[in-house]
């Protein structure tokens, strides 16, 4: 992966309100169904803050386009195993 262009954010340095429109922006993109829990989309919200807490998720921050997301571990391998693919191709 391109060195230095890709930061992880720890969750406790974001802004209460900037945290929570990231992690609503994730529970939309997943497509979670917010009508499964009582709670709509705030019990997907702190479902998703939950799994932050235990490592699952991690926010991922770009430097060159400075953009932010949530990623599950399995996007964020997925995400640097086809960014090494572009580098090797010369993209």
């Amino acid at each position: 992966m391109s060195e230095g262009r890709f930061i992880e954010v720890p969750a406790r340095m974001l802004p209460a309100d900037t945290l929570e429109r990231l992690l609503a922006e994730f529970v939309t993109r997943q497509g979670y169904d917010t009508t499964d829990t009582e709670q709509g989309e705030r019990g997907w919200i702190d479902s998703v803050r939950q799994q932050l807490d235990r490592g699952e998720l991690l926010i991922v921050h770009d430097l060159q386009t400075e953009f932010t997301e949530v990623m599950t571990l399995e996007q964020w391998q997925r995400f640097g195993r086809q960014l090494a693919d572009d580098e090797e191709e010369g993209e």
